[in-house]
């Protein structure tokens, strides 16, 4: 059994690639800063499940601080590959503080690759994102199509980090496989993001904000899809940019409406202007995951908001108080 450095393990994605990795019989070194990108007891009441999982080791710490990588090192000398989840994620909170977004998600990136090349590490897997296909990408997105020209900081920071990562591979042999997941939702999921927000405010009563018309249209990808298809990538593929991305396109009018039926509520909703860093669409050709690692998405959108809503009128008495900006 293997042993693995996970950056963001108490984000959403990171919490099920580790407690898989661990069902598994791996060994996981999860690392986290727990920061405020959003409400931290989201992040919080993820790791309490982790710490009940035999094999996952948790470390408070940031990637931005290069010492962190030396110090996980003396202490786990026997590391075999990283899964580098970590990032400053959002949108729109991008545009306000641009400065940390690069640190954390461009320079982070490169401590990452840095204590791979001097420790000898040949193996990383990073995530990086659909926004960076930008505006109006060809539909279903294939790997190959134009990311040059990303709407937001985000995005522009997950591009510094794969450029920076094919640098790696190329230079000093590091193999590297770049995930670029579309619209991940699932139980416990971020709370800035459609999903966890239309479910939240259709519960508690509260208005909710759709941005345009709704036509806008999402492939969303159920989390645990996403977490089989990181950890297929743990072998050995060169260079290799992925996406990850589900079936079953759905735009935010009718995804408001599946969770309407599953809560049996009806929702208080104001249409409000478009931010221009949003995408009218996006979905994913998945076509090179299904031929490289034999994946593709197995649960469907009606099975995950499902699961989502159930996971959250579990939680209710905390989850309902959690900040939805």
């Amino acid at each position: 059994m293997a042993k693995y450095l996970l950056t963001g393990a108490a984000g959403f994605i990171g919490r099920r690639v580790s407690e898989m990795l661990c069902e598994q019989g791996h060994q996981v070194i999860g690392v986290d800063n727990l920061n405020d990108s959003y409400d931290v007891r989201m992040k919080i009441w993820r790791l309490d499940q982790l710490r009940r999982v035999s094999g996952f080791h948790f470390i408070q710490r940031d990637i931005c601080d290069v010492q962190t990588f030396y110090d996980i090192s003396d202490a786990h000398p026997d590391i075999e590959a990283v899964i580098h989840l970590a990032a400053r994620a959002g949108v729109r909170q991008a545009g306000e503080i641009p400065e940390v977004y690069l640190q954390n998600n461009a320079n982070g990136t490169l401590n990452v690759l840095e204590w791979c090349r001097k420790y000898g590490n040949k193996k990383i897997i990073l995530a990086s994102t659909s926004s960076i296909y930008g505006a109006n990408p060809p539909l279903p997105t294939t790997e190959d199509a134009d990311s040059s020209r990303p709407l937001q900081i985000y995005a522009a920071s997950k591009k510094a980090a794969e450029v920076m990562t094919y640098v790696y591979h190329h230079l000093y042999g590091l193999d590297a496989t770049i995930f670029r997941f579309f619209t991940v939702y699932g139980p416990a999921g971020r709370p800035d993001m459609v999903m966890f927000r239309f479910t939240q405010w259709v519960a508690e009563g509260r208005k909710v904000a759709i941005t345009g018309d709704g036509s806008q249209m999402r492939g969303f990808t159920y989390v645990d899809d996403i977490a089989r298809g990181v950890i297929a990538g743990l072998r050995p593929l060169g260079y290799e940019i992925i996406n990850l991305g589900g079936h079953e396109p759905i735009n935010m009018n009718d995804l408001l409406s599946m969770i309407e039926v599953r809560l049996g509520k009806k929702a208080n909703v104001e249409y409000i202007e478009r931010h221009p860093a949003d995408v009218n669409a996006n979905l994913a050709n998945v076509d090179k995951a299904r031929h490289m690692l034999g994946w593709e998405p197995q649960v469907s959108l009606e099975q995950g908001v499902s699961a989502l809503v159930d996971w959250y009128v579990k939680e209710r008495t905390w989850a309902s108080d959690i900040l939805t900006p």
